[in-house]
């Protein structure tokens, strides 16, 4: 796969870090703050066995690219993001590229 280029990052990608609160009876709840919104790539991923798997329970694997920033390092698997309507699970902490001008990462809707 060949790394994105400006052109590509046609989306815009909502990013959701996951905070814990308490709520009025006291009991912890975890709920998701809007901390950026950066350009993105998604390409959704296809013809892998465990791709096929996913897709039987509904799921649709994606590697999102972004690029490179102070923002983008501070996300982690931990992360949720938002493209076009559809909420995305961060699976894995983003990658860098060779050229360390785009960061990936796979992620679950």
């Amino acid at each position: 796969m060949e790394t994105p280029t400006a052109a590509d990052l046609n989306r815009i990608a909502a990013f959701y870090e996951p905070v814990e609160d308490r709520d009025d009876d006291g009991m912890i709840v975890q709920d998701w703050i809007l901390r950026f919104t950066l350009a993105a790539h998604v390409l959704y991923l296809r013809g892998s066995e465990a791709v096929m798997q996913a897709r039987l329970q509904s799921k649709n694997p994606a590697i999102i690219t972004i690029r490179h920033s102070v923002q983008a390092r501070a996300i982690t698997s931990e992360w949720r993001v938002k493209v076009d309507g559809r909420t995305f699970e961060i699976q894995e902490d983003p990658r860098p590229d060779q050229g360390r001008r785009t960061l990936a990462m796979l992620a679950q809707a």
